[in-house]
């Protein structure tokens, strides 16, 4: 465990480390380097965006105007090695502004990415299109600020002391926004009779 944590904190510091090198040389006009980054952190943005807004067109939208907005913006960001967290607020700001819309009916809670194999059976295909449903929706019920920390800390593996620099608060609590969004979901899940050992088998990771 020691060292998976080693490892990860290296590959911080490696990236860090690398984006002020693309940064570098973006800003000397090799615009081609600012792929790196958005190939490197694209993933994770969209993922985040589609668990707060729960709109994939909507998400992938944010997601393309916070990397048009960070390259627009590129000399504003002092601290290079610090681009992602940068980079995070333009797009949870983007977030946090559409939820605010009191313009906004209802939330669409479709899941227009493929999640089934071509060859599995269509029992358990309706079991898991079913699963994703019950999800989402108790994903939806959450509080706004449970639901950011509940995504930050289990689909996207960010740490605490992170977590608590991206969103200026502290550790104490976002552990108390994870532990209520948890209970919460699986309060709701209950609800729904799904089993732990169905809810066990879909990694929301990837939804």
């Amino acid at each position: 465990m020691h060292g998976q944590v080693e490892a990860a904190v290296g590959h911080r510091h490696a990236n860090a480390a690398s984006d002020a090198a693309a940064i570098e040389r973006v800003l000397a006009g090799d615009i081609d380097a600012y792929e790196e980054l958005v190939r490197r952190y694209q993933a994770a943005l969209y993922r985040y965006a589609v668990a707060m807004v729960l709109d994939h067109d909507v998400a992938a939208d944010m997601v393309q105007d916070a990397f048009l907005r960070a390259y627009t913006n590129l000399r504003n960001c002092r601290d290079r090695e610090r681009f992602h967290g940068w980079l995070f607020q333009t797009l949870r700001n983007r977030c946090l502004d559409h939820l605010k819309d009191t313009r906004r009916k209802n939330v669409r809670l479709d899941d227009q990415a493929p999640i089934l194999d071509a060859a599995e059976d269509p029992g358990e295909a309706f079991e898991r299109k079913e699963l994703r449903s019950d999800i989402r929706s108790a994903l939806a019920a959450l509080p706004e600020a449970q639901r950011e920390a509940f995504v930050m800390h289990y689909v996207e593996d960010i740490p605490y002391h992170t977590m608590a620099e991206l969103l200026d608060t502290k550790v104490s609590a976002l552990k108390m926004r994870v532990m209520r969004a948890r209970e919460a979901l699986c309060g709701a899940l209950q609800r729904r009779e799904v089993t732990e050992s169905a809810a066990a088998r879909l990694s929301i990771r990837r939804s």
